[in-house]
């Protein structure tokens, strides 16, 4: 029996895709700004400046929450949240405490123990900040750069339920990839738009009922920026714990530990801060949120939000999908590519028929032609419309044209914009399906080739891939393989 538990909680930072930022109208894009460039007298924390909240970055934050099962409170409000680092140059965030835009609500995820299949993963809360500036470490030297001030940062705080670092990343992967479903924010942790603190501590399991766990120290590893660092981060700090047993502390105390992606080891930076140490108090300059639950006839107040406008603007949501997908009976891994792409989602949503076939033409015919043209997925769907693709695949269904020109139109219609039936007609690559034209070719194949003739007679099948091979050839593709073949066996049995 397994000696130890593990437990973890989450804290996903997710910088929201708002045009401006959460408290002034600066850009909210500056990555590619040069340093200190993007910035106002609010960024700069000047006195005198008053914030103004970003409507649009409340209202995404309550769109997240709704769709991760959270409660949506009628009231919540803003909080200033002290401390003293060289990124923050008010010497406070604006943040939320104790009335949070979003409490609970939880994620279901693919079990990864107890014979599950699935497991909901239970969020503690969502609320809204803004970000602090970046330090840039050079040599002995650190640079601030104060671009990123006071861009809307969503934070989604988990239960401390995670029971292992594959979990881990699994609920962070599921988590990107639902946020992307609803167009809040690119949600890439290359670029910083999502990262992650991972909480972890370890407990013993007592052989008897008399005896009482122990627990090891809660360990936070910091600003985690990728999936693969977050798994190994916790996994090197999951053995670490373990096997330091011995030495864990009578009483419970929180440290703070980084991690070196370089050596995949994590190291001490300091004590963790509790609640107390930030001196949180009401922002008085920016007023309480107000959200309206229930449906009303009477009009909304000017800064109040409708969580029924906002449920609205939600759309379709991963395991939604996936379910569609698996009742249309398209195959798992097909299934898979489109779910963990949303542009293959969102363009197939639109299908009113969404079969398998059409299904998997998207997944292993739509990117090739997208790179091969060099336009963008928005391009590309306004050139071939999913009803202009369904078309295509139809007139393949209904043997007016073969797989293989298919694809040719399938190019054609990515190139020019036009449908499948004009392309088909203008080039002539209808299918032959007729007995009589397909039977003079058949017959001069067999004819040229004695031999091989003689060898699919006498009981060698793979020889009829050999005759469809050279009747497609000759007739430019344009043969019906189906028809092909029966002609073939008439006249050879």
């Amino acid at each position: 029996m397994e000696q130890f538990k593990t437990t973890i909680g989450l804290e996903i930072h997710v910088q929201l895709a708002t045009n401006s930022k959460m408290f002034c109208r600066c850009d909210n894009v500056s990555e590619k700004s040069a340093p200190n460039t993007n910035v106002c007298p609010r960024c700069l924390g000047m006195p005198g400046t008053l914030p103004v909240a970003n409507r649009q970055a409340i209202e995404w934050t309550i769109k997240t929450g709704l769709a991760l099962n959270c409660e949506i409170p009628e009231e919540s409000k803003f909080d200033r949240k002290h401390y003293f680092y060289p990124d923050l140059p008010k010497g406070y965030q604006i943040s939320q405490y104790d009335q949070p835009l979003c409490k609970g609500g939880w994620l279901e995820i693919q079990a990864k123990s107890n014979n599950q299949k699935t497991k909901k993963i239970i969020l503690n809360r969502i609320h809204l900040e803004e970000d602090a500036g970046k330090l840039v470490h050079k040599g002995k030297d650190s640079l601030v750069d104060l671009n990123r001030a006071s861009t809307p940062l969503m934070e989604i705080v988990t239960e401390p339920c995670i029971e292992s670092p594959a979990e881990a990343r699994e609920f962070l992967q599921e988590l990107q990839l639902l946020i992307r479903y609803l167009k809040v924010s690119e949600a890439s942790m290359e670029k910083g738009h999502l990262r992650c603190d991972a909480n972890i501590s370890i407990s013993d399991k007592p052989k008897n009922n008399n005896q009482k766990s122990k627990m090891s120290e809660i360990v936070e590893i910091k600003n985690l920026n990728s999936f693969k660092f977050v798994e190994k981060a916790l996994e090197y700090e999951e053995k670490r714990l373990r096997e330091e047993y011995k030495n864990w502390p009578d009483s419970r105390k929180k440290v703070t530990r980084g991690f070196d992606s370089d050596k995949g080891v994590t190291y001490e930076q300091r004590h963790k801060e509790e609640a107390s140490d930030y001196r949180y108090f009401p922002e008085p300059d920016v007023p309480p949120i107000k959200v309206r639950i229930q449906k009303s006839k009477v009009k909304i107040k000017e800064g109040e939000f409708d969580l029924e406008e906002i449920k609205k603007s939600i759309g379709h949501l991963p395991h939604l999908l996936r379910d569609h997908l698996a009742e249309k009976q398209v195959p798992q891994h097909v299934a898979d590519k489109i779910v963990n792409n949303p542009e293959h989602a969102w363009y197939l949503i639109d299908s009113e028929n969404l079969e398998k076939e059409i299904a998997t033409w998207v997944t292993e015919e739509v990117n090739a032609q997208i790179s091969a043209h060099k336009i963008s997925y928005e391009e590309y769907k306004k050139r071939v419309p999913i009803t202009h693709l369904a078309d295509l695949l139809s007139l393949v269904k209904a043997g007016k044209i073969s797989t293989t020109a298919a694809k040719e139109v399938f190019s054609e219609m990515v190139a020019t914009g036009l449908r499948a039936l004009e392309i088909v007609e203008s080039k002539g690559l209808e299918q032959i399906s007729d007995d009589n034209e397909l039977e003079i070719v058949v017959k001069k194949i067999l004819s040229d080739n004695p031999q091989e003739a003689q060898r699919l007679k006498d009981g060698d099948k793979k020889l009829m891939g050999f005759f469809i091979g050279l009747i497609m050839k000759e007739t430019q593709g344009r043969a019906n393989p189906q028809v092909a073949a029966s002609i073939i066996n008439k006249n050879i049995f």
